[in-house]
């Protein structure tokens, strides 16, 4: 297992969409375990294979370390309810952080890296990182969804605790 190179945006490969994985081999595991090393190193939530440059409908999730690893191979979104507003950051956009709605629950079908079909269900931050994550595979980056990204000085006062940007975040189950 090693770590690769988190593409930042401007590299082109974040803007194309991924193509379907069709082989559950190998080399496939390595990608998975090469992503959950890198996403683990890099401190965030989720990485999508595009965000390694990959161009493969991959994603790994880790929101809690004792529930391990979310690993997404062909996910697509079957159900979402609810909206969230809330702070949203990524690893490709290093940095930077903006004020994001997404669905507050999010039922993804997916296969496992033997190719096996499942489904997972998830809220709040999970459901986040779900439509996050899943965005990458369509070459859409969150800073094109957001109501507004914050500014530099307001990311150094979140950076401190010292923002309450309560009034913009809320959620509607």
């Amino acid at each position: 297992m090693a770590l690769r190179k988190i593409v930042e945006k401007g590299d082109d490969v974040l803007n194309k969409k991924c193509r379907e994985v069709v082989k559950f081999d190998d080399r496939l595991s390595e990608l998975i375990d090469d992503m959950i090393d890198t996403l683990r190193d890099s401190g965030g939530v989720g990485l999508a294979a595009p965000q390694v440059g990959v161009l493969r409908r991959v994603v790994v999730i880790e929101i809690d370390p004792e529930q391990g690893v979310i690993e997404l191979v062909n996910p697509e979104i079957v159900e979402s309810s609810g909206k969230q507003v809330g702070l949203e950051g990524c690893l490709s956009l290093p940095g930077k952080w903006g004020i994001a709605s997404r669905p507050y629950r999010v039922k993804v079908k997916a296969q496992n890296r033997k190719g096996e079909e499942f489904t997972v269900s998830g809220e709040a931050l999970l459901a986040r990182a779900f439509c996050h994550e899943l965005d990458h595979l369509e070459g859409v980056l969150y800073d094109t969804k957001v109501e507004r990204m914050l500014f530099p000085e307001e990311i150094e006062k979140l950076n401190n605790n010292e923002l309450d940007i309560k009034d913009e975040c809320y959620v509607e189950e």
